[in-house]
């Protein structure tokens, strides 16, 4: 695979700690640095640049910059959409972080831009990437579980509320924990069952800890006069087909039993989770089984032992753009997972179910 030259937009904590490690452990070229706080993205380029990075404050010029085949986006939620947009009529290749866009609307625009385009578009779910999720994955597309009739997503906290950037300001997020933390577990059982086709939905969303007394937060104390996002989301989702989905999501929920993204999948021949580390569950020989695959010593880069799972996602995406294999996440699939939380809100505010049409 040849070297990407790649523009990121948006310095802040994404890019420092996931992205901008991953294009190096890919051998990327960042070629150009965007963001507003001119501090970020002179951190960025201490770090992450080169004597060929140039900063830019403006994104406009940026895109303008002939060297760039692929754009990051890493902005706030809100710009995601418009940021997107802008890279691909300029015909860049896109990498946009989760979630796609605060809207439906929004995300069929992208899409539209990118088959207009004719360029890549893909989106920052880096769990299918885990080696748990690719192992399940394989086990679902062998049609090991058959047909895929109830499944579990959660994204559960119980004291990790997000206290820096713009995660309490719904304007700019679009939402709270569910469209924060709860797209990624929405997004990894969808991939599971290879279902995008809902039939409608009930929401619940609460804002119950925003003026505790007694916080405990792992990440500092939070300002309670700035809070106006959900800290729990829930939702029952039925799709065309009849199957059935649970989300459970929360940044502070009173719980013993946490995680950061969890699946589980039940179908009319066996099941599999993460809840536990992985486990598969099946019938033979007229016997129950239970099995856990050690993915522990699975070495796809056997001289990268710490390959991660985020520098997976940037390396399918990079050998995408160069010609040599298929994006995992595709914007079809990312946009139906922003229709399903944009309809969770609807039904919470409204305490009605959603009908997709």
């Amino acid at each position: 695979m040849k070297s990407v030259s790649v523009a990121i937009a948006g310095c802040g904590t994404i890019a420092m700690m996931k992205h901008l490690p991953a294009l190096k452990n890919n051998n990327a070229k960042v070629v150009a640095l965007f963001d507003k706080n001119t501090k970020a993205a002179a951190s960025a380029m201490k770090a992450f640049g080169s004597q060929d990075t140039v900063i830019y404050d403006d994104y406009d010029s940026m895109l303008k910059d002939e060297r760039i085949e692929a754009v990051y986006v890493l902005t706030p939620n809100y710009l995601h959409a418009s940021m997107t947009i802008q890279a691909l009529e300029a015909n860049k290749h896109v990498f946009c972080e989760k979630p796609m866009a605060t809207n439906y609307e929004d995300a069929k625009l992208m899409i539209e831009a990118k088959n207009n385009s004719g360029k890549l578009l893909t989106i920052g779910y880096q769990y299918r990437q885990n080696l748990d999720s690719i192992y399940l994955k394989k086990e679902c597309q062998e049609d090991v579980f058959g047909d895929i009739y109830y499944a579990k997503a959660r994204a559960v906290r119980r004291r990790r509320i997000p206290t820096w950037g713009s995660f309490f300001n719904k304007e700019v997020q679009g939402g709270g924990v569910l469209i924060d933390v709860g797209t990624h577990a929405l997004d990894l059982t969808l991939y599971m069952m290879d279902n995008y086709e809902p039939a409608y939905c009930v929401g619940t969303t609460y804002n119950a800890f925003s003026d505790a007394k007694q916080q405990a937060n792992e990440w500092g104390n939070w300002d309670d006069k700035t809070c106006d996002v959900e800290d729990a989301a829930f939702a029952f989702l039925v799709m065309k087909n009849g199957a059935t989905v649970i989300l459970e999501s929360s940044w502070v929920l009173n719980v013993c039993d946490t995680c950061e993204t969890q699946t589980l999948v039940a179908g009319t021949k066996g099941g599999g989770d993460t809840f536990d580390g992985l486990r598969i569950n099946g019938i033979k020989h007229n016997t129950q089984y239970i099995i856990r695959p050690d993915v522990s010593k699975t070495r796809d880069k056997p001289f990268l032992p710490n390959f991660t799972e985020d520098d997976r996602e940037c390396e399918v995406f990079l050998k995408a753009v160069c010609g040599e294999g298929e994006l995992c996440v595709t914007a079809e699939q990312a946009a139906t997972v922003t229709r399903i939380l944009e309809a969770i809100y609807i039904s919470a505010e409204t305490k009605q179910p959603y009908y997709f049409k």
